[in-house]
């Protein structure tokens, strides 16, 4: 099985994008009461990550059956290493405050089109996504 590096460079000469971004599967382990209380700082956070640049996409998962909202999340980071972007999860006040617990990982993009245009930050809801 090749490392992650051999893939990558593998992906790259076969003309891959090879575009690393980070994952981030939150969950919470707190009381509802808690993340309510936390989520004004945690969405603070997650504008100023967007407008740094390190943020890429975030929201909630439902259930597996797509019908239930179980406060799950996914939370994309851009970021040089994984030591960074476990900073940026690190610092999220829903993992600081313990009301969440977080897994992370690398994904690499191999294939794509899209094009994003929006500016959450600025609580803007105008955004486009095209995908050919």
């Amino acid at each position: 099985m090749p490392t992650w590096e051999e893939y990558k460079k593998t992906a790259k000469e076969r003309g891959a994008l090879a575009f690393e971004l980070y994952v981030v599967e939150t969950t919470p382990v707190g009381t509802p009461e808690a993340l309510t209380k936390t989520l004004p700082a945690h969405l603070d956070y997650q504008k100023k990550l967007e407008s740094d640049g390190s943020l890429f996409l975030a929201g909630p998962v439902s259930d597996p059956t797509g019908e239930l909202m179980q406060g799950n999340g996914l939370i994309v980071y851009r970021a040089a290493s994984m030591d960074d972007a476990d900073k940026l999860a690190k610092n999220d006040p829903m993992h600081k405050e313990g009301v969440r617990t977080y897994t992370i990982r690398k994904w690499l993009i191999n294939e794509a089109s899209p094009n994003f245009s929006s500016i959450l930050a600025a609580q803007n809801n105008q955004s486009s996504l095209k995908t050919s």
